[in-house]
């Protein structure tokens, strides 16, 4: 955005696809509008053109250069987005073409995630992105402007401007990435507390703006931002949430996903990543009123399996409100249907959740007699004590136990 007599000047954007085959370039235009809605632009036209592969000069054919052209002056562009990834001569070629600023898919993410970063360590990953993207990206004025082609005299001072900008972004990164390990450090001592306090987690994961931060707010009254944006979430959230049978888990939402993700960001955001896929359990959550709603939970089921996950994975069907009859969404394996917005669902939900949990447990009641006074001890240690009354004829005790303490315990059930 720019600043103009304290008023906010929306960008103007034109959106431009080249669509090989290789993927659905329609689907991925739409979510490119998303995007641009995200960073605060305004989508004013799309062009899209057919090209067995992009022209290595300026990605789109030479007449359709020339549309773009004519259509960014006709109607004040102030930005052309391409939906793919530009080398430094397309945009250099393109933008002397145009005379309009040019960015690709991989850079428009960037930005948003950067606006979007809250937390040390999301800032650290951002920066460390941008600067992997930026790096071969610099481009200086010729081969004859430098001076590092070897011997005495021709390094340090002497270099130009552009080495310079290289040392000065190597240094950084290699700060970055310092910083970055001690957070990872940080961030695997707690997995290793939660581990040994047996902390039960559960990582709510699935593609950006299918409702995962509504879905943690209605859990566990979280407060996160949750907005009809991509990306509205970058940094993890961690809440407490107590289940129907009393057990307490960790929730975890995490940033979400998008078509063709920019391996810079993979890479950068593995960490967060890795907290999702060593979760105990995982909730899957699409946005049930898209029509790629399977694809959607196959790709993140396959992110989750190249990091090594084995934990139950739970496929959620968030949004149904917005479908015609919740029951008539067609079911995508073991999935849940649910709305977190209006909370339908959430009940089966948290079934799931329970039926899914590392250690099984019941809930019982039990009318102990007064001489099992060591095994009420065992339940106040070891299980999640409900309720507790002294009758005439023993304990009467309502409890969540384990397999171990109900094999010891049942004889005392009461009905």
């Amino acid at each position: 955005m720019e600043l103009y007599d304290n008023e906010i000047k929306i960008q103007r954007a034109l959106l431009v696809s080249v669509d090989t085959g290789e993927y659905d370039a329609e689907a991925s235009v739409a979510e490119l509008r998303e995007l641009t809605k995200s960073a605060g632009a305004e989508t004013i036209a799309v062009l899209s053109q057919k090209k067995d592969k992009p022209d290595p000069a300026t990605c789109v054919g030479s007449g359709r250069l020339l549309e773009i052209a004519e259509f960014c002056k006709n109607n004040e562009i102030d930005l052309v987005i391409f939906d793919c990834e530009l080398t430094p001569t397309q945009i250099r070629n393109i933008e002397k073409e145009t005379d309009t600023r040019v960015i690709d898919r991989t850079m428009l993410i960037l930005d948003i995630f950067a606006l979007r970063a809250k937390s040390k360590e999301g800032k650290l990953q951002v920066e460390l992105a941008q600067l992997k993207y930026m790096l071969p990206r610099l481009t200086g004025k010729g081969v004859e402007m430098s001076r590092l082609g070897g011997g005495i005299g021709t390094r340090g001072p002497g270099e130009t401007k552009l080495e310079t900008d290289k040392r000065h972004i190597h240094r950084r990164m290699e700060t970055l990435k310092e910083q970055l390990r001690d957070v990872e450090h940080h961030r695997q001592a707690l997995r290793r507390r939660r581990k040994k306090d047996d902390v039960i987690t559960a990582a709510i994961v699935g593609y950006t703006n299918a409702g995962k931060s509504t879905l943690m707010n209605n859990l566990t009254q979280a407060g996160v931002l949750a907005e009809d944006k991509l990306f509205a979430t970058l940094d993890p959230t961690s809440r407490a949430l107590k289940l129907p049978n009393g057990i307490s888990v960790m929730l975890i939402d995490t940033v979400g996903l998008v078509r063709r993700l920019p391996h810079h960001l993979v890479e950068a955001f593995k960490s967060t990543l890795e907290e999702a896929a060593e979760a105990d359990i995982i909730l899957n959550v699409c946005d049930a009123s898209s029509c790629e709603a399977q694809l959607h939970l196959q790709v993140t089921r396959e992110l989750l399996e190249s990091l090594g996950s084995k934990s139950p994975l739970i496929p959620v069907l968030n949004k149904c409100d917005l479908v015609e009859g919740i029951h008539d969404i067609p079911m995508i394996g073991n999935a849940v249907r649910i709305s977190a917005k209006t909370g339908e669902g959430i009940s089966g939900l948290l079934s799931a959740v329970e039926n899914n949990l590392p250690i099984k447990t019941r809930r019982v009641e039990l009318l102990l007699p007064f001489g099992e006074a060591s095994l009420l001890a065992q339940i106040r240690r070891d299980a999640i004590l409900l309720s507790e009354e002294y009758l005439p004829e023993g304990v009467k005790v309502a409890a969540v136990v384990d397999e171990f303490l109900w094999s010891k315990t049942k004889q005392y059930l009461v009905n």
